[in-house]
């Protein structure tokens, strides 16, 4: 009985461990080409505001300094979709 306990404590560990190292879905062609035309928009923002930030930080710290950017970057950020959350 022991046995079959931890035969299936160890098999439900393996499974639950696939399931967390699964990488995320890969970004939608529009969220890429968006995001690539915010990065362009937002150069020198993030050189001058954002400094050595990078992925969801940079992005943390340009929308929490948005009234410190350019006109050119605040219209490219707001073109951004919004990422879908799935439903639990």
């Amino acid at each position: 009985m022991q046995l079959k306990a931890m035969l299936l404590c160890v098999s439900m560990l393996a499974a639950s461990a696939a399931v967390i190292a699964q990488a995320p879905p890969a970004p939608s062609p529009e969220m890429q080409a968006a995001r690539e035309a915010m990065l362009k928009a937002c150069d020198a923002d993030i050189k001058s505001t954002c400094s050595g930030k990078q992925g969801r930080e940079m992005f943390q710290c340009l929308r929490e300094n948005n009234d410190k950017l350019s006109a050119g970057c605040k219209d490219a950020m707001a073109k951004m979709p919004r990422p879908q959350r799935p439903a639990n």
